[in-house]
This record gives C-alpha cells, sequence and structure tokens, in this order.
C-alpha cells in the first residue's frame, strides 16, 4: 500500500483579522495551482491566533516543500506570522474503511 504525505504548518498570527486571512488563503491558491495540492486553513477553536495549514496527498515532498517556501516568500507570509511556522509531514495510508452496523 502506498503511502500518502500529510503537511501540517503550524503557526500564530500576529492579527487573525482579514488581512491576513487574506494573505494566507492567497498564497495557499497559488501552491494549489503550482502543484495540484488544495490546502485547508484551520484556526483553533479556543484560540483564534492559532492556524494551521493542511495538505494532503502530496505526491512530491521535495518539490512540494520548495514550492511552500516560494509560495510563502512571494506573499510575505511571515510578516504576518508571531513566531516561527512549524512544518511537518506525517505519513499515513489510506483511510480505515468500517462496516458499520446500520444505525438505529
Amino acid at each position: 500500500m502506498a503511502l500518502s504525505h500529510l503537511y501540517c504548518v503550524w503557526y500564530r498570527v500576529a492579527d487573525d483579522g482579514s488581512d491576513t486571512e487574506t494573505v494566507v488563503r492567497g498564497m495557499m491558491a497559488r501552491l494549489a495551482c503550482r502543484t495540484g495540492v488544495a490546502g485547508r486553513l484551520l484556526k483553533k477553536r479556543d484560540e483564534p491566533r492559532l492556524w494551521m495549514e493542511v495538505y494532503d496527498g502530496v505526491a512530491d515532498p521535495a518539490a512540494f516543500e520548495a514550492r511552500l517556501r516560494q509560495a510563502v516568500d512571494e506573499f510575505d507570509v511571515d510578516m504576518f506570522v508571531a513566531d516561527d511556522r512549524r512544518v511537518e509531514c506525517f505519513l499515513g495510508e489510506a483511510p480505515v474503511a468500517a462496516a458499520c452496523a446500520p444505525r438505529t
């Protein structure tokens, strides 16, 4: 079974306003166009300045990481970040299938 690469990038933003979100989402859209990997932007429920980008199904990790760095630089994302962006890569298999009894 082939392993899938999932990237989680988490950080605290200096300001969780619309300007920050516009820049981050713009960077993510550019990255998706260049890599074919669409990301999701998550915000911690009880800590709105803690954000995480999630990119699943990365086929070429080295190329993806280079494109990610390039997009972050082009959009000057670090200007909106209060501390370092942390990039983590996880390996996983396909989702676990379950045969569940009908709900009553």
